[in-house]
């Protein structure tokens, strides 16, 4: 069980991000799994690890299991590469035993029974990020028990309960929800001096900013709170909820506007309006995901399967926007034959084209590289990864609103009449093909 599991392990602090530093209270119920990984935090040199467990009981099928086989430990990233390589040279091998922990405690360290209870502070003397885990080497035996885990940094004996790279977190996103409602006031004025050419679409980008900056707040505020007082007080209920609305409201702006509703054509095709139909309720299914993973952790069985389904329902809505604009493309394209406006079709040619790349650009920076960045930053300075992310979302925002701004005289959709000649030669350039 323990060789299969640590395997297991690995694959979830390298893939997986999930630092977090509320204080968790947690009840494991005959849980025969060998490794329990609860939380990773950074610590800074004044780093504090409160562990309280309760209500122990070990239930085994075999003998009464060692309680020195039980027990708590914080491990790093780098001590983990070497726990692998003695659990390839000795398949018995158990962590607790290893050299290369930070062994906190075993079950030996309990109170008598009725009580079984243990309770003390660790002062972490390494700066470093660790995982907490708790391991049961005894063969054939299920574990309950009550957690209470409190892992905090002391900042001039002021408790900081944000991990050493995400403490700047809460500036973070106040500062980037300022920005935005400064962008929707920008909008909301571009659409006031452009009345007539306001569409329905451009109310949808309203809004969408709206939620975005909401979204911002609330997480800033979540963060904050978490950061002073270990819990979100309740503002991680709406942090959740406006993120839901964001990220849903988000995906349909862009199929919206890669089948040129409402500036284009005032109606959606069949294969359109099926897009929209899986790409929402794929999106509610992605954000219980999402809640799931944020609100529990990897010490719950099914964290890893919440993840898988994540990531492949956010894969799926990130193939399904782009059909559209693949389709509005080839529409134009063939259009562009028949109906004798060469000129215009090849602006919108060119903006759809532009609009294609500049979506895939921001899939992949926001789904690869910050994921990468996740990856190899230190973890100091983990919150960089966070502020690539919401640079890269306002840049999106901003030159997918520019681009599809409310403006008569707007480059995309009027030229010459003289140019139409030039237009058509250039019609014909494969260029435009995907």
């Amino acid at each position: 069980m323990t060789k299969l599991s640590l395997p297991l392990v690995l694959l979830l602090l390298c893939l997986v991000s999930f630092t977090t530093g509320e204080i968790k209270k947690l009840k494991i119920s005959s849980d025969p799994r060998a490794m329990i990984l609860f939380e990773r935090f950074g610590f800074t040199h004044t780093g504090q690890a409160a562990i309280s467990v309760s209500s122990v009981s070990v239930i085994s099928t075999l003998a009464m299991p060692d309680p020195s086989r039980l027990g708590f430990f914080l491990l790093s990233e780098e001590a983990l590469i070497q726990v692998l390589l003695e659990l390839q040279q000795n398949p018995t091998f158990c962590v607790l035993d290893s050299k290369f922990i930070n062994l906190l405690f075993t079950f030996r360290d309990l109170s008598p029974p009725p009580n079984s209870s243990f309770n003390r502070l660790y002062p972490v003397t390494s700066p470093n990020e660790y995982s907490l885990f708790f391991a049961n080497c005894a063969p054939e035996s299920k574990v309950s028990m009550d957690v209470r885990t409190e892992l905090y940094n002391l900042d001039n004996q002021v408790k900081d309960y944000l991990s050493a790279g995400l403490t700047q977190l809460p500036t973070l996103y106040f500062l980037f929800s300022f920005v935005y409602i400064g962008f929707l006031g920008l909008w909301l004025s571009v659409c006031i001096r452009n009345k007539k050419s306001v569409h329905r679409i451009h109310m949808l980008m309203a809004a969408l900013v709206v939620m975005k900056a909401l979204n911002l707040i609330f997480a800033a505020e979540d963060k904050h709170y978490v950061k002073v007082t270990g819990t979100a007080h309740g503002w991680d209920v709406l942090f959740y909820i406006f993120q839901s609305i964001r990220v849903v409201l988000l995906f349909t702006v862009i199929v919206l506007i890669g089948t040129g509703w409402s500036f284009l054509k005032p109606f959606l095709q069949e294969r359109e309006k099926k897009v929209l139909m899986i790409v929402i309720p794929l999106q509610v299914l992605a954000n219980v995901a999402s809640v799931v993973i944020g609100e529990t952790g990897p010490f719950i069985r099914d964290w890893v399967t919440w993840n898988q389904v994540f990531l492949i329902v956010d894969i799926i809505c990130c193939c399904a926007i782009i059909f559209p604009i693949v389709w509005s493309i080839r529409s134009l394209r063939e259009t562009s034959k028949t109906d004798g406006k060469a000129a215009r079709n090849l602006s919108k040619l060119t903006l759809f084209r532009q609009f294609y790349i500049v979506v895939i650009g921001y899939l992949y920076f926001t789904r690869i590289v910050v994921f990468a960045l996740r990856t190899i930053a230190a973890y100091k300075y983990q919150w960089v990864a966070n502020a690539a992310e919401e640079i890269a979302s306002l840049a999106f925002y901003m030159v997918m609103f520019y681009m599809f701004r409310p403006e008569e005289k707007n480059e995309y959709f009027v030229l010459d009449e003289e140019e139409e000649e030039a237009a058509e030669m250039a019609l014909r350039d494969e260029e435009f093909e995907l």
